[in-house]
């Protein structure tokens, strides 16, 4: 997704020069292509990202739109305090942009993960996180994230599928099915791993996924209360803890909506149950986050 979003950012700078981009010393062999581009307004902060979202303020008060990047935990956890006061409660053009959210950063353990960073960042006045699930939501998002100019978070992950060409909303369909006998809402990456789940021939036309890639949750889409009223069961997938995650958000959607279901089960990031630290796939594992556990979930609901 990184390569999706450097792309993009490229193709909007020809057309607005009020785009400046900090990075917090990070993006070796990665954003070279952007620095190309933007030249004197690309500018590498240092390891300083408290200092970064701060003078990302001050030019966003002289009017310019400002893209603040690094490692999700380090732009997220490090600058709470600057993200509220001095980007949120001025409503101000600031985006932040995490890459490898959730498990992403794998063996270099916990101070590189980002399991909680939605719940901290989503419930911030006027600020809205965008967790992308495929490519083709990283340029529906910026498209958005531009327009609004008002903060977000951004936050980029990997994508194997790409089963939409171009997004329409926050909250879509990425499979639907008439045998659906279960109703999957999977937020962001995550959806990767549903999809491949749907690749055994068991399961393959017995699910209803929908893809949510926009925190706080907004309303539920008229398709979605159809699914779950036909199917009567949910499956919520994230790579997030449970607190402050969609699996929350989306419960109290579903009461709020007096829909009644017979199962809910809410897979998240069980943090490190064995203590051990491996890659984004070991991880996914040991919380049932991965496409062979989802698999397994789906076939015996």
């Amino acid at each position: 997704m990184r390569k999706e979003f450097c792309n993009r950012i490229e193709q909007l700078d020809r057309k607005d020069d009020s785009i400046i981009f900090l990075t917090g010393d990070v993006g070796f062999n990665a954003l070279e292509g952007l620095q190309k581009v933007l030249g004197d307004r690309f500018i590498n902060m240092g390891v300083a990202e408290q200092n970064m979202i701060s003078v990302a303020a001050g030019m966003a008060l002289e009017g310019y739109k400002v893209f603040c990047y690094s490692i999700a935990p380090f732009v997220v956890y490090r600058c709470l305090e600057q993200i509220r006061n001095d980007v949120c409660f001025h409503n101000l053009p600031v985006f932040i942009v995490g890459n490898g959210g959730g498990y992403g950063y794998g063996i270099m353990g916990p101070s590189h993960h980002a399991l909680e960073d939605l719940a901290c960042l989503s419930g911030l006045p006027n600020m809205t996180a965008y967790i992308p699930a495929f490519d083709a939501d990283v340029s529906y998002a910026i498209e958005t994230i531009i327009k609004k100019s008002a903060p977000a978070y951004l936050r980029l992950g990997l994508s194997n599928y790409n089963p939409v060409s171009v997004p329409s909303s926050f909250f879509y369909p990425a499979v639907t099915s008439p045998e659906a006998k279960i109703t999957v809402a999977s937020l962001g990456p995550i959806g990767n791993n549903v999809l491949k789940a749907l690749e055994n021939p068991a399961i393959k036309t017995k699910a209803d996924v929908f893809s949510i890639t926009q925190l706080p949750l907004k309303e539920l889409p008229p398709t979605f209360i159809e699914s779950l009223k036909k199917t009567k069961k949910l499956l919520v997938a994230e790579e997030h803890v449970s607190v402050g995650g969609l699996g929350q958000s989306i419960a109290a959607a579903i009461l709020k909506a007096n829909i009644s279901l017979n199962s809910f089960i809410s897979l998240t990031a069980q943090g490190y149950p064995d203590g051990l630290y491996g890659n984004q796939s070991y991880h996914q594992q040991k919380s049932g986050l991965d496409a062979e556990s989802i698999g397994k979930l789906l076939e015996s609901l």
